[in-house]
């Protein structure tokens, strides 16, 4: 008798249905073909094991298992469930009456429960846009696709459940969705300190507020212990709350990764991502046997921290430069490539040396002129031209590190960059989400600049000897520094400012 079954695997962001054809004839064999990988073909062992839990086995007969399409290579263990439901269906043991509407996923354990799989949410949309009218998924994955509207999502914990669920006992009801977000014990989500903690540096705030306003790419740059970390993690608590869309976009790459379960449900706040400077290129980019999105892609519609960044390899650093303009990483192997989408904001801190304290009082100081445009040099030219800000972090005076006074928290800091990022919403209709997105139209009609700011961006450019991008640049800061003042104007003042942090690196390191 033959029976169909239906699974699904991820594709990069995307999934791809998996058909498991099951025939159970005459005879004493167990065949497995369509690419199985040693995972799936391990199966047998999980699954007859397994059956017996429920009362079932395996047929002593002859068994062929068939996975469409045979020509991409399955890989992992999350076919289990589909090759046991649809062994039970051929072999007469259950008859299920509507298995062609379900995408069924799970990893079977000895004793018949269910271990969780990656790429559920994904899959459910996939599910979704495909006919099917149900998922059943274990519990821990079913959580974040039940966010999906237009698919019944079901979560359980054992086979004997998954059987109740075919058999439309009504004895497990569909998850739904708006209940079950509960991100207090993730551990990919900071605790985020508040900027009232953070005493003095107030034109590096400003910066900052400027920055994630905008959803512009920033460096901090200052001695050891001016509090340039601290900052950039504090940066994390004034974003704004995710859309709704950007939170799907963000959810699939976390559930594909494995990543999403500890959400129990759609992330809702905006990734914070600070991978260590001894991170590969893989790791950073993504890869791998399985093409696992990286750490920029899980910053996506967050930020990316590198923390002391001339640390970092050359070779990751110099792997940032497409990904930052184009907002998207392209993975190319010799069987598959990839794209996924990385639209992060870039914050990076550095030390002005390698000791440190480079134009520092008291002479601290111990790196010869080699040594110190030797560290500088390992940011790249072309790199730094993609940076918009550049911020000079100087240490706290004694006297404000003393002082009980409290700074302004960060709620009411995020009351204003919230407001600045739904002004740009309104402005281009959702076509992009910040003025750090505008392309070369978006800046001709939102950026107009009067007779005397054109003289002195004119000025700026010959004297900091600034590119295109560069120009560029301060024109997308100095519109997010006019959406403060909700001014449509770009006046002196704003273009002032812009221009200030852009030409930074002129007054200190950088030539």
């Amino acid at each position: 008798m033959l029976c169909k079954t239906y699974c699904s695997f991820c594709w990069g962001v995307d999934a791809i249905t998996v058909t498991i054809e099951v025939d159970v004839s005459q005879g004493i064999s167990f065949f497995l073909v369509g690419l199985p990988d040693s995972a799936v073909r391990e199966s047998q062992q999980r699954i007859g094991t397994a059956l017996q839990t429920i009362g079932g086995r395996l047929p002593g007969k002859k068994i062929v298992i068939n996975m469409a399409p045979a020509d991409l290579k399955k890989e992992g263990s999350s076919y289990d469930l589909a090759i046991a439901i649809g062994i039970l269906a051929a072999s007469g043991q259950y008859f299920f009456p509507d298995l062609k509407s379900y995408i069924i996923m799970g990893e079977l354990a000895l004793d018949g429960s269910i271990r969780p799989v990656s790429g559920a949410l994904p899959i459910a949309l996939h599910a979704k846009n495909n006919g099917f009218k149900s998922c059943i998924f274990p519990l821990e994955s079913a959580y974040e696709a039940a966010e999906i509207e237009g698919v019944d999502v079901y979560g359980v914990s054992d086979l004997s459940e998954v059987v109740s669920v075919l058999l439309e006992e009504g004895s497990v009801e569909p998850l739904r969705p708006n209940g079950n977000f509960d991100n207090s014990n993730s551990d990919l989500l900071l605790k985020v300190p508040d900027f009232a903690d953070i005493k003095g540096q107030e034109s590096a705030k400003r910066g900052l507020e400027i920055a994630a306003a905008g959803g512009h790419n920033i460096i901090m740059i200052g001695p050891p212990g001016s509090g340039k970390s601290y900052m950039a993690k504090a940066l994390a608590g004034i974003l704004p709350a995710l859309s709704r869309n950007e939170s799907l976009e963000t959810s699939k790459i976390y559930s594909i990764t494995g990543k999403g379960r500890s959400f129990r449900g759609l992330i809702k706040e905006r990734p914070f991502r600070s991978p260590h400077h001894s991170s590969s290129l893989y790791a950073i980019t993504g890869g791998g046997p399985f093409a696992t999105p990286g750490e920029i892609s899980l910053a996506h519609n967050g930020v990316l921290y590198l923390d002391e960044i001339p640390e970092f390899s050359r070779s990751v650093l110099e792997v940032l430069r497409q990904p930052l303009e184009d907002r998207e990483i392209s993975i190319s192997r010799l069987n598959y490539k990839f794209t996924y989408p990385c639209n992060f904001m870039l914050v990076a801190s550095m030390n002005p040396c390698p000791c440190g304290y480079y134009g520092q009082p008291g002479d601290r100081c111990t790196c010869t002129p080699y040594a110190v445009n030797r560290y500088l040099s390992r940011i790249s030219g072309p790199l730094l031209d993609r940076i918009d800000m550049r911020i000079e972090v100087n240490p706290i005076p004694g006297e404000r590190l003393l002082s009980d006074e409290k700074a302004e928290p960060s709620a009411s800091v995020k009351e204003r960059v919230t407001a600045v990022r739904e002004l740009q919403q309104e402005r281009f209709n959702g076509r992009i989400n910040t003025n750090s997105q505008m392309n070369s139209s978006d800046i001709r009609k939102f950026c107009r600049l009067g007779h005397s700011e054109q003289k002195l961006l004119s000025v700026a450019i010959n004297r900091l000897k600034l590119s295109a991008r560069g120009y560029n640049k301060i024109l997308k800061v100095a519109r997010t520094i006019a959406d403060f003042d909700r001014s449509d104007l770009i006046t002196t003042t704003h273009l002032a400012e812009a221009i200030q942090y852009r030409g930074m690196e002129k007054r200190v390191y950088f030539d």
